[in-house]
């Protein structure tokens, strides 16, 4: 933990409220973004991927730190899952940092699969989960970023909870599907952020639909009831919905996920909700009078 005495920026700090945030070592990061959803399966990694792309699409510099630790999968994402980890000197003797993977759009990434074989299972508990999530946060050369997203792990478990309160998050995206039953288990996450006053942007709805080949008739697969009623359920603006898409699939087991999300028009809904997005940060942080940890 960084101490006031010892901060590289006390003398720009605000003194109002107490400082309890970790913050990266080797880097500058203007905006962190938790991504997270209340069960698993529901394609919180593939949304995860997709909005890092098309922030990228909007010119801003991003990085993704992969956050499930037990299960990453983001390294698959970008058809990166044979590429590892790299690692540099820093300018204390016998330390080094971690370099993070880049991805053909240049979105850094780091995740524990890029560590170690990718079927290997690490028999790890929270405690150790949390303090090595932190140290892939502190210890990467992140360079220069506008964006850093963290696929999180779902659920309100251990490293939810320790992103929440020990990280710099700007806020929280929700991912969800058509189904009462998700919608209730991302309900008790949202009531989490409320709880930890982690504000929250929106929901995105995965798996939302699907189009008829033949047609182009939008059919729902799991419900009638509409994205909206559901959003409307958890309190919650509807930030997009995302149709269920064999060809991604197709693109995703060839390595080609990346570029199909760069280029397919029907995710440039994502874009759209978030070309605004540093303006809505700022004015939601002075209307809470939030303090901003000055990281450049």
């Amino acid at each position: 933990m960084v101490k006031c005495a010892t901060c590289a920026v006390k003398n720009k700090c605000l003194k109002d409220l107490k400082c309890d945030l970790i913050k990266p070592k080797y880097g500058k990061i203007k905006h962190v973004v938790g991504v997270i959803s209340g069960k698993g399966g529901v394609g919180k990694s593939t949304v995860t991927g997709i909005l890092a792309v098309q922030l990228r699409k909007l010119g801003y510099k991003v990085g993704v730190l992969d956050g499930d630790i037990t299960g990453p999968s983001m390294p698959r994402f970008f058809g990166l899952e044979k590429e590892k980890t790299g690692y540099a000197p820093t300018e204390v003797e016998d330390v080094y940092k971690f370099v993070p993977v880049e991805t053909g759009l240049g979105i850094k990434s780091i995740s524990m699969n890029f560590m170690i074989d990718e079927e290997e299972p690490l028999l790890w508990k929270g405690p150790v989960l949390g303090n090595v999530l932190m140290q892939l946060f502190t210890d990467t050369d992140w360079g220069e970023l506008d964006y850093l997203l963290i696929d999180m792990p779902p659920g309100t478990g251990d490293v939810a909870m320790t992103i929440m309160e020990q990280f710099p998050v700007d806020y929280l995206v929700m991912v969800s599907t058509p189904q009462s039953m998700v919608s209730m288990i991302v309900q008790k996450v949202v009531n989490m952020a409320e709880k930890l006053e982690i504000p929250v942007k929106g929901v995105i709805q995965n798996l939302s639909y699907i189009k008829c080949n033949h047609c182009g008739e939008r059919m729902n697969v799991f419900t009638k009831n509409t994205a909206e009623s559901q959003a409307e359920k958890m309190g919650l603006p509807l930030l997009a919905e995302l149709p269920i898409n064999p060809d991604f699939s197709e693109h995703l087991e060839a390595g080609q996920a990346e570029r199909f999300a760069a280029t397919n028009p029907e995710y440039e809904v994502i874009m759209e909700v978030f070309k605004d997005d540093e303006k809505e940060i700022y004015e939601r942080n002075k209307a809470v009078k939030k303090k901003t940890i000055p990281f450049f």
